[in-house]
């Protein structure tokens, strides 16, 4: 069973999505959406999709769609292809607030659809091969550091990069938070540009989380250390080193890694589970909670510059 699949907004990860799709056999790419007459003039050129004129029109064709528009249209979007019968991907974050987010978990149950959130972090190889092994984590340190560029301006750092590790940490350590610090600064923008978080988990573990968009290098790294384990991921390279502690010997974990492009790991999963109805992996409640911890820690950076200016 094919399944037909649709684009709304081919900005640059759109453009991603949209190219990745038409390479899956399993997902047959419909057509997409695009306000912009340069940029879908150069989607149709490349890549041989149809244009449509509108959300309604293209939802008449397919059987679930990738929605990758700015944050701030994801709730009308994401509820306009659900009406119409659609199962959807969104990109991170599902919407900018709780409230439209938990509006369209309910919608999507109404209509016995399926929301899979794109925190793309969660379908990374290196991620998957050791989510098995992450138990009794005491400590978490996560660096998401990227070079500065003209995109995603409308959210700053947080809900742009961070939000990965704030999903992973409440993902992998199911654990609920129950204190934050967290300092920001803008730099390039009038929104915060680099910020550094502490979390304080309900077992006494801790998660740092730093992120930037003004870094002169990139880095994607997390490092987790448990009462007889350490590992060290890097999601950026797929790879991971890990140390078990058993007795007094320190030995090497032993973690295969098979590398893969993630955003196409994240489609392939979510065409597997429109075609299967599976839950998926990120559902929307996963990107509801991680909009929640997201607001919670932005009150603290507010609350860190505040006392700055003061």
């Amino acid at each position: 069973m094919t399944i037909r699949v649709g684009v709304i907004g081919t900005g640059y990860l759109g453009r991603l999505h949209a190219r990745i799709l038409t390479e899956i056999p399993e997902a047959a790419a419909a057509g997409f959406v695009e306000l912009r007459d340069d940029v879908a003039n150069e989607v149709t050129t490349n890549l041989k999709l149809k244009r449509f004129a509108s959300v309604a029109s293209l939802a008449k064709e397919i059987d679930c769609a990738v929605i990758a528009t700015p944050t701030t249209t994801h709730y009308d979007v994401a509820r306009e292809l659900l009406q119409a019968g659609v199962d959807v991907m969104i990109e991170k974050p599902i919407t900018p607030t709780v409230e439209e987010a938990q509006k369209l978990i309910d919608l999507a149950k109404s209509r016995d659809r399926i929301i899979q959130v794109g925190h793309v972090e969660r379908y990374n190889p290196a991620i998957t091969a050791v989510a098995h092994l992450v138990h009794e984590v005491r400590y978490l340190e996560a660096e998401r550091l990227g070079v500065f560029v003209a995109r995603s301006l409308d959210v700053d750092v947080l809900l742009d990069l961070m939000i990965h590790d704030i999903n992973l940490v409440l993902s992998l350590l199911k654990q609920e938070v129950v204190d934050i610090r967290a300092v920001g600064v803008p730099v390039l923008t009038d929104k915060v540009d680099i910020t550094n978080v502490r979390l304080e988990l309900a077992n006494g573990g801790v998660a740092n989380l730093t992120a930037s968009r003004v870094s002169q290098d990139r880095v994607r790294k997390v490092r987790l250390f448990g009462m007889s384990n350490y590992i060290s991921i890097d999601t950026r390279e797929q790879e991971v080193k890990g140390y078990h502690l058993d007795g007094r010997n320190i030995t090497p974990l032993e973690v295969h890694v098979e590398k893969k492009e993630p955003l196409r790991a994240e489609l392939e999963s979510f065409v597997e589970c429109v075609r299967e109805r599976k839950t998926p992996i990120v559902s929307g409640e996963d990107g509801r909670d991680a909009v929640a911890l997201a607001i919670r820690v932005a009150a603290a950076i507010d609350e860190s510059l505040e006392r700055f200016k003061a």
